[in-house]
């Protein structure tokens, strides 16, 4: 364990230089090429992103930043949807679309499916919903059952969820337990009390959006704890690194949960750049931006580091359904930083 160096500021940081003295200085920024040559050599995997909400330019820069594979939790996508049609169609395009979208730019997709804890009270479409999931989980390029877990910590979400988890022990995958913005200690104790009580192994178990309040204990009982880099309402990476730095890397991954709000979906690379201007190692560094969600998504039996580790290969002329995502011919990378759009 390394010395605590709690950063309890709830401000958002970025990428910033590292001077001589312990403090991480809040006022020197990267350029994009001294980013870079900070993160040169790596790779990296997001295990929590929201991919649908994102663009094209954001597949660029995540690309050309070593990201090389992600997946994307079902997630509430911003506004009640009305019918089971719409979560079919939404849990489709994460088997489908998007995946094809994502090896375009040469990054591996994968994806969690589940029924998000907002939408588990309603009562009448999350009954539907559960009888559709068996019908996604088992498809490939999913790795686990998620993101699932409590809100605002009502009866039907825990009935949901506790449903999920049994749906989880019969499909033999991962679990990832989105913990709550309010109340997150009591949220996050309850949701791993009752994964034990279904008996879950913890190490099926990711519990994410973690914060110095609640690693401890979530790492003392055996679960993976994610940290989500976010700014302003989960963590920021002057704050993870504090972290890294106390706990080490056995069980910590780190993800950008990028979705429709205000996110950033290099948040990973850029965890990484200020871990290395720390000082940490490159080792701790990997294991807790690549290998820790590696190790606990591949238990789905669907993730082989083979399959990305050296990027993907994308083909302009590819299709899905008819449509192209680089067309005529467009490459999967361009100087975004030309005037000119030709």
């Amino acid at each position: 364990m390394c010395e605590n160096n709690h950063q309890t500021s709830n401000h958002p940081s970025h990428f910033e230089n590292q001077n001589d003295s312990n403090e991480i200085p809040t006022h020197v920024e990267l350029k994009w090429d001294e980013f870079q040559e900070k993160i040169r050599g790596f790779r990296f995997f997001d295990p929590h992103i929201h991919m649908v909400s994102r663009t094209t330019d954001d597949y660029q820069n995540m690309a050309q930043a070593g990201i090389v594979a992600v997946i994307e939790p079902a997630f509430w996508v911003g506004q009640p949807r009305t019918g089971l049609s719409t979560f079919k169609d939404y849990y489709s395009s994460l088997v489908g679309w998007e995946r094809f979208r994502s090896s375009q730019f040469g990054i591996k997709h994968y994806c969690t499916i589940g029924l998000n804890s907002r939408e588990a009270n309603n009562e009448r479409l999350a009954d539907e919903v559960m009888e559709i999931l068996p019908l996604y989980i088992y498809k490939e390029g999913v790795v686990g059952i998620g993101e699932i877990g409590f809100d605002d910590q009502t009866e039907l979400e825990e009935k949901y969820y506790r449903l999920q988890l049994e749906l989880a022990k019969e499909a033999k995958l991962p679990v990832q337990i989105h913990t709550p913005h309010r109340d997150k200690k009591r949220g996050t104790e309850r949701s791993m009390s009752i994964a034990l009580e279904h008996g879950l192994d913890p190490s099926f178990v990711v519990v994410d959006h973690n914060n110095e309040e609640t690693v401890k204990s979530v790492l003392d009982q055996g679960f993976y704890a994610a940290f989500t880099i976010y700014p302003f309402t989960k963590m920021g990476n002057k704050r993870m690194v504090s972290i890294v730095e106390e706990y080490g890397a056995e069980k910590i991954m780190i993800n950008s949960s990028a979705d429709w709000g205000i996110s950033d979906p290099l948040a990973i690379p850029k965890t990484a750049a200020l871990m290395v201007s720390r000082g940490i190692s490159h080792d701790v560094i990997r294991k807790v931006t690549y290998e820790n969600a590696i190790e606990a998504f591949a238990k789905s039996g669907q993730i082989h580091v083979s399959d990305f580790e050296n990027g993907l290969s994308s083909d302009p002329s590819d299709k899905f359904h008819g449509n192209s995502v680089l067309r005529g011919g467009q490459q999967p990378k361009r100087n975004q930083n030309s005037l000119f759009i030709d």
